[in-house]
């Protein structure tokens, strides 16, 4: 059994990954388009991300639960997998390890790159609507948490033991979808580290509004229906 402690650092060594190499791969990818040798794109952008979340997920998890993500961790408060109080730790440690990498990044990726993408903070497409990002994160998220109750939290599930891989392969497809309109961030401290790091903070409220309805929703709507024991 492993105390609080152990638990919050695991979900800042988690949520720094995430960010490290996540929002270090939109810097890469203009790094390589500034150098006129073209991007890595956004399907690696993607891999890159679900990449970090099902390795750390599968390194990790059995410590904290391996939520790295605000939106998950709202999951688990409102169906009573985690005290308030617990909760805001968890967001404290998250949002920490976020900030952390993206310093990092900042530090060592050369000013002209990271300036240019905001250190990889997710922003919506010019002249989409924000109610339209807000809906798009709020979607993918809910899929993400959802996913997220089915493999590493249901004990019935048939594939818990590699949880990591189905919830990194989600967060991979709510990018595919979500980042070319509003970046795919599908959770608040993706989008809290860079916007930290390198001061910019438009449309923030939208990744936090979308992604926490999305994962508050995907928690009740898995509980109700499929971990709470049938009255037949």
């Amino acid at each position: 059994m492993y105390n609080l402690t152990q638990k919050l650092a695991a979900e800042f060594l988690g949520t720094f990954a995430l960010i490290f190499f996540g929002a270090g791969a939109v810097c890469v990818d203009m790094q390589l388009r500034t150098n006129a040798t073209g991007g890595i794109g956004l399907l690696a952008i993607a891999l890159a991300h679900g990449l970090a979340i099902a390795i750390m997920v599968s390194a990790l998890g059995h410590i904290s639960g391996g939520h790295f993500n605000p939106a998950v961790t709202i999951g688990f408060w409102v169906t009573k997998k985690l005290s308030t109080l617990d909760t805001l730790f968890y967001w404290l440690a998250q949002l920490a390890g976020a900030a952390a990498a993206a310093f990092l990044l900042r530090a060592v990726i050369p000013e002209e790159v990271w300036r240019s993408v905001a250190l990889g903070t997710p922003e919506l497409m010019r002249d989409f609507p924000s109610w339209a990002g807000l809906v798009l994160e709020a979607t993918t998220t809910f899929f993400l948490v959802f996913v997220f109750f089915a493999t590493a939290v249901d004990e019935r599930g048939t594939f818990r033991a590699i949880a990591g891989f189905g919830i990194g392969l989600t967060m991979a497809l709510g990018i595919l979808v979500a980042g070319p309109y509003t970046g795919g961030a599908l959770n608040p401290a993706r989008a809290f580290g860079p916007a930290l790091a390198a001061h910019h903070w438009l449309n923030q409220l939208i990744y936090w509004v979308g992604p926490l309805g999305g994962g508050f929703l995907a928690g009740l709507v898995y509980d109700s229906l499929f971990l709470r024991p049938s009255e037949a």
